[in-house]
């Protein structure tokens, strides 16, 4: 024998009515997928990726930085000629990388080295150099000194 607690309705027969008028987030679900009212609770709201709800964007608070840097620019270490000529002095006729590194003109060898005019000079010497400016080749061959450039092979960029 069944009793009235025992009697149920069918599977699927009745479902729970919507709760409306309780607040936000009342209805089917009982949760607020977009929030209270505004642009943002629109299906249509599309910010831009930039604005930041009020904060200065990034975009205006990093400062503007003007200009180009090469990935394959290379750096030379200027010598001039000066220098050269009180090294000359001491009585070395042969300048290489290595006299250069023995004096801390350069840190190491693979170091490009370029020469720059600063003065005339009077010793006759060899030099060893990546690079030479004008001016300085004109004094040095005015000079008699000898000169060695070696081509330097191009970099090859890093990209990050």
């Amino acid at each position: 024998m069944t009793t009235h607690t025992d009697i149920k309705p069918n599977v699927g027969s009745t479902k729970t009515s919507k709760r409306l008028g309780r607040g936000n987030g009342s209805g089917k679900w009982t949760f607020c997928w977009k929030g209270c009212k505004g642009q943002n609770a629109r299906k249509w709201s599309k910010f831009s990726q930039a604005f930041e709800w009020g904060q200065s964007p990034l975009f205006i608070r990093m400062p503007k930085m003007r200009g180009f840097t090469a990935l394959n620019q290379v750096k030379y270490t200027a010598v001039n000629i000066s220098t050269l000529a009180k090294i000359a002095e001491t009585g070395t006729t042969d300048i290489t990388k290595l006299v250069l590194i023995v004096k801390g003109i350069i840190k190491k060898e693979s170091d490009p080295v370029k020469v720059l005019w600063e003065w005339e000079i009077s010793v006759a010497v060899t030099v060893e150099a990546d690079k030479v400016s004008v001016e300085a080749l004109k004094k040095i061959e005015k000079a008699g000194w000898k000169i060695d450039i070696k081509k330097l092979e191009p970099k090859k960029a890093k990209i990050k």
